[in-house]
Formats: structure tokens, sequence, C-alpha cells
């Protein structure tokens, strides 16, 4: 039985990873700096040893190989005993194609949003018809009790992402994984710790695109100008274009009720407990691109019916004294406007309020603190998270419409302020890629005890 030990194993990448190979029968111990649920919690019950930090004496594990993930860099103790004992190790992107991937029919989700609802819907679809397909998804799918499975038939459907590999290898991930179908959801400037500009992101996805095979099949939305670029770069492989050879028709304002069309021709509908513009895109690649492996779009769309969606995807966590708190990951103006203009159709005369962590890495540059404010226009109320030792500030820039927004120190300010002003029938919806310092319990918990 081969051994590896994966540094930075408590990665939602990496983390899958372990179970993955785990499940294919190889030993796997791991470590990381922080060693921490949710995923501390599913590797312990996969039966893997989770080391806590990168002490050098790791190495006397003696594994066969060392699994290294994008957050170990020059420098971190372990990783240098690694090199200077010239021991074999690999990046957790090669690896995984190498190990998982390299005979199985790759279904790929790339683009800057929706990737990992995109990604659930598709195995969804595909475990729904019987597929019994393996998946790697970035989070955690409702219909799954897992984020990583090996499936048992050759479709493997995966996350894939732009961000660069490890320290020595500054690809994007997607580049090792060689789908047969591909789909691009979008592409917006993102990254801004890695990525000089778009045109640097665009590079890498065109590197993708030469990776598909003549016999695949490429998916991407005809109105995003930036993947139409990348095409000009050059393609060698059929595209199916979402929003002109795949349409969608609305059955109403809210996106809980819609056709999906293929050359123009009604080929199922769906109506499920999803909302919003963003998440019907979703649901139109996925029924894309499973017809490419042979899932007719109307047994498509019957899954999407029964599709739970991912957590902390508007995720409802709570409600107090008439006040419902959601939870969702959005983390780019463009998200953040899509996901509550989803929740404006579906609530048009509730008191919305978002509270947002300006978190990734691109935010914390202020790469797009001039859109922030007005991508919050469906709201009523933006309470921001801006801690003193902010790069940056929101205070000044532009906002749209008759939002109020109110820039806080620390969480402390926003709860009372939030719960003072809180109302019978409001929803609260907190955005941010990380934990928010478990913001959504504290703002339930203030709500118990007020007088709302």
């Amino acid at each position: 039985m081969q051994h590896i030990h994966i540094l930075g194993i408590c990665g939602t990448f990496m983390g899958s990873l372990a179970q993955l190979a785990k499940a294919k029968g190889y030993m796997v111990t791991g470590c990381d700096h922080r060693v921490y649920p949710p995923m501390s919690t599913q590797l312990e019950a996969a039966g893997i040893e989770l080391i806590e930090g990168f002490d050098p004496a790791q190495i006397d594990l003696q594994p066969d190989l060392f699994v290294i993930g994008n957050v170990v860099a020059r420098g971190n103790p372990l990783m240098e005993a690694i090199l200077n004992r010239n021991l074999p190790y690999i990046s957790g992107p090669q690896w995984f194609a190498e190990h998982i991937l390299s005979d199985r029919w790759v279904l790929a989700v790339s683009g800057t949003h929706g990737k990992t609802t995109t990604t659930s819907m598709l195995t969804w679809i595909l475990e729904h018809a019987g597929f019994a397909p393996g998946y790697l998804i970035g989070g955690v799918p409702q219909n799954f009790r897992t984020s990583a499975a090996l499936g048992s038939s050759a479709f493997f459907v995966v996350e894939a992402d732009e961000y660069d590999c490890a320290f020595f290898d500054k690809r994007s991930k997607f580049i090792h994984y060689r789908p047969r179908t591909l789909v691009m959801n979008n592409l917006e400037f993102d990254h801004a710790d890695i990525f000089p500009d778009l045109q640097a992101i665009q590079t890498q996805f065109h590197h993708l695109v030469r990776t598909v095979p003549g016999d695949g099949l490429i998916l991407y939305p005809q109105q995003d100008e930036a993947l139409r670029e990348v095409i000009a770069r050059g393609c060698w492989t059929p595209i199916q274009m979402l929003g002109s050879d795949w349409t969608v028709q609305p059955l109403n304002s809210e996106g809980t009720h819609f056709g999906i069309s293929l050359h123009g021709a009604e080929v199922g509908r769906v109506h499920w407990q999803l909302s919003g513009r963003h998440n019907v895109h979703n649901a139109l690649a996925a029924v894309a691109a499973a017809r490419h492996v042979g899932v007719e779009p109307e047994l498509a769309c019957n899954a999407l019916n029964l599709f739970q969606g991912v957590k902390r995807r508007m995720e409802f966590v709570g409600e107090v004294k008439g006040v419902k708190v959601y939870d969702d990951f959005a983390h780019h103006p463009t998200a953040i406007q899509t996901t509550l203009e989803g929740v404006r159709a579906q609530n048009p005369n509730s008191k919305i309020t978002a509270v947002i962590e300006p978190r990734s890495n691109t935010m914390k540059l202020g790469v797009h603190k001039d859109a922030l404010k007005q991508s919050c226009y469906p709201a009523d109320t933006v309470y921001w998270l801006e801690p003193e030792n902010f790069n940056w500030s929101l205070t000044g820039t532009q906002s749209v419409g008759k939002t109020q927004h109110h820039v806080c120190r620390n969480i402390q300010d926003i709860v009372q302020t939030l719960v003072a002003k809180a109302e019978p029938g409001e929803l609260v919806v907190v955005m941010s890629n990380g934990s928010f310092d478990g913001i959504h319990a504290k703002l339930l918990r203030a709500l118990g005890e007020s007088n709302v």
C-alpha cells in the first residue's frame, strides 16, 4: 500500500483529494497549520490521521510521496526538510490528475462564479440518471454526504479552479484535468494576489481549451466577452453556446420555474427551490453538459427539481422573532449582486439586509472596491466589516439607489446596530468566503435577547 502525506490537508481541494486517495486504497496522512472543521471532521471520519503544524519531524513518517498544497510556501519547515533531503513531492492537482482522473471521462466546470453550484448540479443529474459519477466539489452539496467520491463509472465531475497548483507549479489547477466536457461559466478578473490582470487569467483558460480533445465539447455563454476572446485565440473542439444553442424561458420572475430549450425547441422544465438568474444560468450549463454524456435534458430537468442546493449558497441558518438569517459564499461584486437580485425577486416587499466581509485576497487588495457598494443595490441596508488595519476604505465610495451602507470596525458593532434596527419579516444575508467569526450564531443569539 502506497503511503502519501499531504501538506495543507484541511483545504477544500486537498481534503477532498485525501478522501479520494483513501477510498482508492492509499495510506493517507496529512498536516495543516490549523486542523479545523468541517474538513477535519470529514477526514477523521474517513480514518485519515491529521497532524497539527509543519514540524520537519514528519519526514520520519517515511511516506512514498509528499503531496503539496498551494498554502505551502518556501520557508515552510517541513517543505524545507523535504527539499534538503531530496524527497519525492508533487502538487495536489498533478497527483489528482495522474492517480484519479487518468482513465476517466472528465466533466470540468470552470469560471469565476457558480463553479461549486454548477458542479453540484451536474453531479446530481448524473447520479439521478444512474451514472454513478465520481466527483470533487469545492463545497458541500446537500444531495451528497461528502464533497468528493470515487464513483463507479467512467465519468468524473470536477470543479475546475483557476487558482495555482503549488509554489513550484504556478499553472492553474485545471490545466492538469484534461476534460472531455468543459463548461466555462463566465470570466471576470479575480485572484488579484496571483494574476496581474484579466489577460493573464484568459491565458490560463486558453491553455485549458487547448487540452480538450476534438471529440469533446465546450460550453460557454455567448454574451461573455472575456470567454469569446479566449476562444478567438484558437479552439479545436465543438462548441455549444449557452444563450443561443441552449436557451432559457423564464416562467416566473424569481427563477424558480423555467423552461430549457435546445435549438429553439423546449426539452424540459425546472420547478425547484432555488432562485435567481445566476442559478438559472448554472442549471442551463449543467443540463447541457449532462446531455454530452447521454443524459436526456428532460431527465436532467427532473433531477434539478430534486436538487437541494449547496451549503453556504443562500443556506438558511435560522429564524428568531421573524428575522431570517442566511449564509452565502458570495465574495465578488457580481456574485453579491446576482445573489441579492435573486433574494429581492423572491421577496419584493421584504426588508433585505446584507452583512458582508470583504475577505478574499482580491477584496483585501481593494481591486473591486469601487463596484462593491453598487453591487448591493437590491438590499435596503448593508453592513460592511472593515477592520482598523484594512488597506483601503469603503467610506466615500459611490453607492446606487436608496441602499443605506454602514461601515463597521468589528463584528460586535455590526450585531448591535443590526439587531437594534431589526424588524419582523426581515431577511439578513451574511456574505463571506470565510467563517466570519461565527457572526450568524451571534446574530441569532442577540436577536433572541432583543425586543424585536
